[in-house]
């Protein structure tokens, strides 16, 4: 009796093999089709190729208590897209769309952190920058694992979540989300998060460089710079990079697909 063969690799980029043969045909995930409103395009979008990069929504950012709030930025306008995601997310993990958080979490020692990146955070030398800890609670700046890095409390990670540290503006210089997205056969690609005009659109801009399809969803998205940062960020997108969507015509198209 012929033995099934064995799963080698995470599908749909996985082989079937056994002492004998090797099967790389890579058989396709079943299409799932929804039509999906954007502001400049109705999009006929396979969520079976989908994949929403929820962007920098950790403490440092989004809390009063982080880094962001201590240089004295109000971070109100960051956690705008606190209850949006929240309402997203489920409906998307109910379709098998991965969630991806993809966070600013460095190595302790920032052996990969070059000067230039470092003079962002810290400017003058003398202030509290990557790495050092915060005078509220004495967690280190953007380290990984440590609370500052951590994504806020409202805001639920589950199991089955994808995390990856990233350290760099864009979330695909020096970390493992092309090869992650790849592996799962995800060409289409959410984009939720802050800051829309920083850390969101150089992602989707190396995305798009890459070759992924980038929907921006404006109301999981938000900046805390001025105002025409937003609009340019916006404009943009749609000219150059991808499209723009809300959560609202998201659900909506989930809702009424199959």
């Amino acid at each position: 009796m012929n033995r099934p063969l064995r799963t080698l690799g995470i599908p749909p980029n996985a082989w079937a093999v056994d002492e004998a043969i090797a099967d790389i045909t890579r058989p396709p995930l079943a299409p799932k089709i929804i039509t999906l409103k954007t502001e400049t395009k109705t999009l006929h979008l396979d969520l079976a190729k989908t994949a929403i990069l929820v962007i920098d929504m950790q403490n440092d950012f989004c809390h009063p208590d982080g880094w962001l709030a201590h240089i004295g930025v109000d971070v109100t306008l960051a956690r705008k897209p606190i209850e949006p995601i929240n309402k997203l997310l489920p409906k998307l993990r109910d379709r098998n769309v991965p969630v991806i958080w993809l966070n600013w979490g460095n190595r302790p020692d920032l052996l990969n952190i070059s000067a230039n990146v470092r003079h962002v955070y810290d400017p003058t030398g003398d202030g509290i920058g990557l790495g050092d800890p915060l005078p509220s609670n004495n967690a280190r700046v953007l380290m990984a694992g440590s609370w500052a890095a951590a994504v806020v409390d409202e805001l639920k990670q589950l199991p089955q979540d994808i995390c990856v540290d990233k350290y760099r503006m864009s979330g695909f210089w020096d970390t493992p989300l092309d090869s992650i997205l790849r592996n799962l056969g995800r060409t289409t690609l959410l984009f939720a998060g802050v800051n829309a005009d920083q850390c969101v659109l150089v992602t989707l801009q190396d995305a798009n460089f890459l070759g992924y399809d980038c929907v921006l969803v404006k109301d999981c998205t938000a900046t805390t710079s001025p105002e025409y940062c937003w609009q340019a960020t916006i404009y943009n997108i749609k000219q150059c990079f991808g499209f723009v969507t809300d959560s609202q015509a998201i659900l909506h198209a989930l809702a009424t697909s199959n």
